[in-house]
């Protein structure tokens, strides 16, 4: 299925509902929740999933998965999504809180097989059996580094999402307290306690899982230069170090 709102099918009486769906780049789907969980896919494109508690960035090729009833907005940035809305019944193994994971070929062609499918697929018969054996992949799948904590008291939390929107170097912890406004030691313990991180480590973290989002349009060199490490060698070791390959991978 294809480009249809999950409210007209959310009905049907089958365990999973395939939908693709294609989105225009820097789109906004405002908070909203699923009764069902969500698979959320991103064949082409970076998605940026937002909920009370954190931030996840999901690069092409990978996919989150999104606990029912969790709100959640979610930044497309040029994607083609092929999602499952699932019983939650059908999965009790299903995370307690977003993830992003690593989707391989063979979970990814069964999903692309799984969105062609018409909304009245037979779930005794093959297109059943590509969504049983989607389901037993799935208990299998590894989870991505991607995501980072977001603090829900104010004004912490806007100065994260402004942040995590548009990341600079040169912010500093003093700057930051002085918006609050608090004294930078207290403004340091007070961040420390909302999201178990110091704000220059938290800020680092922020710009690696910002670069995700540039790489597919730039060169390794200039997205250092755009987060303002000292040289590309020093941003792919940080890279390296935070999620484990080089930037090379999602360029």
């Amino acid at each position: 299925m294809r480009n249809v709102p999950i409210d007209a099918l959310d009905h049907l009486p089958v365990d999973v509902l395939p939908v693709g769906t294609g989105y225009p780049p820097d789109h906004l789907l405002a908070r909203h929740e699923h009764r069902r969980a969500q698979l959320l896919y991103g064949a082409s494109g970076v998605m940026q999933v937002v909920t009370d508690e954190g931030s996840w960035t999901v690069p092409a090729d990978r996919a989150v998965l999104i606990p029912p009833r969790t709100g959640h907005e979610v930044l497309m940035q040029d994607v083609t999504t092929w999602s499952l809305y699932i019983e939650p019944d059908a999965v009790p193994w299903w995370p307690g809180a977003c993830t992003v994971v690593e989707v391989g070929s063979l979970l990814r062609e069964l999903l692309r097989e799984a969105n062609s499918f018409e909304a009245d697929y037979d779930p005794a018969g093959r297109d059943g059996a590509v969504i049983r054996l989607i389901l037993h992949e799935l208990q299998y799948v590894a989870p991505a580094p991607f995501s980072i904590s977001l603090p829900r008291e104010e004004p912490f939390r806007s100065l994260c999402r402004a942040y995590l929107a548009a990341p600079d170097a040169g912010v500093t912890n003093t700057a930051w307290a002085q918006r609050v406004p608090m004294s930078t030691r207290s403004f340091e313990r007070r961040f420390h306690e909302l999201t178990g991180l110091s704000p220059a480590t938290w800020r680092s973290r922020a710009r690696l899982l910002a670069s995700l989002r540039y790489l597919p349009g730039a060169s390794v060199t200039e997205v250092a230069a755009r987060l303002g490490y000292a040289s590309p060698a020093g941003f792919s070791a940080a890279f390296s170090r935070a999620f484990g390959g080089p930037p090379s991978r999602f360029s």
